[in-house]
């Protein structure tokens, strides 16, 4: 959805048109639901067999069903507090996984009443869940306060979409990006200009880029930033919900002095927040009677020959670039999604977690299970963050300063 909610938005400035009220509020309420469902998977099913069951537990049973049997109501409630979300997605869009519903000018159908309450009868459970896990994070980070030392906690700079008045945004507003004193390196930048500010470095040994804020250079990781939740946190000045701005008091008490936080690890901590602001603006929104206005496209032909937008993705900021002919076919595309902006810190996190946990030149599964929850933490979009039931592919190789091989490990064997 946030692909499709992006490249909306994209095709909205090719037209040159604003689109209807309604439907801008029934996408922002579609990117909301998006937040819950992703957030939840990636907390309670992706994270929560290492948190909950410890990383260096059986790899046989650390997973989603080895979670059912340990912590049977922890598992029961991140499925349904997932399946509200993608029973939201399906209300608005008629299904839950890619509905074709938000097009260029606005989206096909408007939500009806009927379904409006069927929404809202969903949320008190989903707020109870929310709570009760909240609750669960302070448990799981005092249980993991070494991991949560070594797990990406590095200075660097923070990207994401703050509204005009600096509130937490996730569909509209523009770019701010802040360093890791707090001071904001950019700020209100339009994410028409993204390209201005941000480069994309490669490296021989990898397909991923490595995004990089321009000023500060590629080299050395110097123009490193992070996106997503725990950035979006770091660069907002409020929530703008009651209760999401409560826990986001809580959330930065974690940072030192009043600074960003910077540990990585707290990504499933603002996951959370995330969506019980969610759940909140939803609640907010389905109040609000222009919801179930009829009106909800508009229509235009090509006005432009080139379209950008950006949305906050569950894993961070998400940009689309599109240029068109004069019959409006894509003639260039380029996609800057998070994974990829993340890129640099998650290389960097690797790194740091080997730099603790290796011990005695002989690698194990402790710190194979570590690095791959560091990976793990961003949520990035790619196979490392899922677990395959006992056999997730990842392997690691020991080498010397000169090069020599001193040691490699697999899933599961030793090669």
């Amino acid at each position: 959805m946030s692909h499709a909610l992006t490249s909306a938005k994209a095709g909205d400035a090719i037209l040159g048109v604003a689109i209807p009220p309604a439907a801008e509020k029934l996408r922002q309420m579609m990117n909301w639901a998006q937040l819950v469902q992703s957030h939840a998977l990636s907390f309670f099913h992706l994270s929560g067999p290492d948190l909950l069951l410890g990383m260096e537990s059986d790899p046989e049973k650390r997973h989603i069903l080895g979670l059912v049997e340990k912590h049977p109501e922890v598992a029961r409630n991140g499925i349904l507090l997932r399946k509200f979300g993608q029973e939201v997605i399906r209300l608005l869009g008629d299904r839950s996984v890619h509905p074709a519903w938000a097009i260029p000018g606005g989206v096909r159908e408007p939500l009806s009443i009927q379904k409006r309450d069927q929404i809202a009868a969903g949320l008190p459970q989903a707020m109870e869940i929310i709570h009760q896990s909240l609750e669960l994070a302070v448990e799981v980070l005092e249980k993991h306060a070494e991991q949560a030392e070594v797990c990406g906690d590095f200075p660097s700079l923070f990207l994401g979409l703050v509204g005009e008045d600096g509130a937490l945004e996730h569909y509209g507003g523009n770019l701010r990006l802040m360093d890791s004193t707090g001071r904001a390196v950019e700020d209100h930048f339009d994410p028409a200009r993204y390209d201005e500010i941000i480069g994309e470095g490669e490296e021989v040994w990898t397909y991923l880029k490595f995004p990089y804020y321009r000023p500060r250079g590629f080299e050395n990781g110097a123009g490193m930033y992070r996106v997503g939740p725990l950035a979006r946190l770091n660069v907002a000045d409020f929530a703008g919900t009651p209760q999401a701005d409560r826990e986001l008091r809580q959330f930065r008490r974690l940072g030192e002095g009043g600074a960003p936080v910077t540990g990585s690890f707290h990504y499933h901590y603002a996951r959370l927040i995330e969506i019980l602001y969610a759940l909140e603006k939803i609640g907010q929104t389905l109040e609000d009677p222009e919801l179930t206005d009829s009106h909800v496209r508009s229509q235009a032909g090509v006005n432009q020959g080139r379209g950008v937008a950006a949305c906050e993705a569950p894993r961070g900021t998400l940009f689309h670039d599109y240029e068109v002919d004069e019959n409006g076919i894509l003639t260039k595309v380029n996609l800057l999604i998070a994974t990829g902006q993340n890129n640099l810190a998650m290389n960097r996190t690797v790194h740091q977690i080997a730099s603790r946990f290796l011990r005695g030149g002989r690698l194990d599964e402790g710190l194979l299970n570590r690095v791959e929850h560091g990976i793990r933490a961003f949520d990035p979009c790619l196979s490392c963050a899922t677990h395959a039931v006992g056999q997730m592919p990842l392997e690691i190789d020991l080498v010397g300063p000169t090069g020599e091989p001193l040691d490699r490990i697999a899933r599961g064997r030793r090669p």
